[in-house]
């Protein structure tokens, strides 16, 4: 499923307009995006949690000619699934 048929499904489900489903879903990924990347967790209970993890600096190998690499220190999105998405997803 994409974006688009995302939101046609929740527009269905929630008898609203596509057009108003589209921006209230662009605004929520919004708001998640940025409140990730200040470093804040954004918890939505049953679904999951998602946060901002540190990846530490460290060397790494060059696939195609075996050398040695840096790779720099990081900072990654991170999701983890909630227990009744876990259940949904396990039934």
């Amino acid at each position: 499923m994409n974006k688009a048929e995302l939101i046609d499904a929740a527009a269905d489900r929630a008898d609203i307009a596509k057009n108003s489903m589209s921006e209230a879903l662009d605004a929520v990924l919004e708001t998640i995006t940025e409140t990730v990347s200040r470093g804040d967790k954004v918890t939505l209970t049953g679904f999951g949690t998602f946060e901002r993890r540190h990846r530490e600096a460290r060397t790494g190998r060059n696939p195609q000619t075996g050398d040695e690499m840096h790779i720099p220190a990081q900072n990654s999105p991170a999701f983890k699934a909630g227990k009744a998405f876990k259940d949904a997803v396990n039934d």
